[in-house]
């Protein structure tokens, strides 16, 4: 995530919130926006090349930020790994204060050619979730670990966006649903790996991921069970 943040583009951000309720992230918006911080065009296309992608895109990490800091004031160090999990979706969600502005932004981020941004901030989330954690992961699991959470956020936010339950209990069930289904399918994993026959197969699916680093990590080893907690 992006450190500091000029106080300027905040202030943009500020702005054009009130606007994408209507407008959406649109060229529209943010010149409304540009124009509210008495700001000129050009030292807005400085700040924000892209325009209100830029902001929305700040607004997502800004939702990131603000979840690392409402989990530190939370002691999770009881709860098992899934109840973790869980919590600090829970929290990304607390951490929205503009549920339309979110809104706004699955839609801008479903475009093709906006998909690659949309599923970088994504990524960048669950990233953020299991480094709050101290993800010990050294092998294929640093990538398997926020490519599964990626999945259960983006459905999470897809249900949260159209609960209407009170104080969101629904969308509460559903996070545990939605881990329980990582639950059972790692479970399912570790049997096919115990399986003989069917050991040839994994193997080779073994070799082929042994060559996948993540970034400054160690060499890979198997590390299977990604979700459990230690035994």
């Amino acid at each position: 995530m992006q450190g500091n943040i000029d106080p300027k583009k905040q202030e943009l951000l500020d702005a054009i919130l009130p606007q994408v309720a209507f407008d959406g992230w649109s060229q529209a918006a943010f010149d409304e926006a540009v124009a509210d911080v008495e700001l000129s065009p050009e030292h807005a296309k400085t700040l924000c090349p892209r325009g209100a992608v830029d902001l929305a895109i700040l607004f997502h990490q800004n939702g990131d930020r603000a979840m690392l800091a409402l989990a530190e004031g939370e002691d999770l160090s009881e709860l098992r790994i899934r109840d973790k999990i869980a919590r600090l979706v829970e929290l990304r969600l607390q951490a929205v204060d503009d549920k339309e502005a979110v809104r706004r932004g699955s839609v801008l981020f479903a475009l093709p050619h906006m998909a690659p941004d949309g599923a970088k901030l994504i990524w960048g989330t669950a990233d953020a979730m299991w480094d709050a954690l101290g993800d010990p992961s050294r092998d294929v699991n640093w990538y398997t670990k926020r490519a599964t959470l990626s999945a259960v956020y983006t459905s999470v936010v897809l249900y949260w966006l159209g609960d209407d339950s009170i104080e969101g209990q629904a969308t509460r069930a559903f996070i545990d649903r939605r881990i329980a289904d990582v639950m059972t399918f790692e479970k399912v994993k570790a049997s096919v790996r115990g399986n003989p026959l069917l050991k040839p197969l994994t193997g080779a699916l073994d070799r082929l991921l042994s060559g996948v680093k993540a970034p400054n990590k160690m060499p890979a080893v198997d590390l299977p069970g990604m979700w459990r907690d230690p035994e």
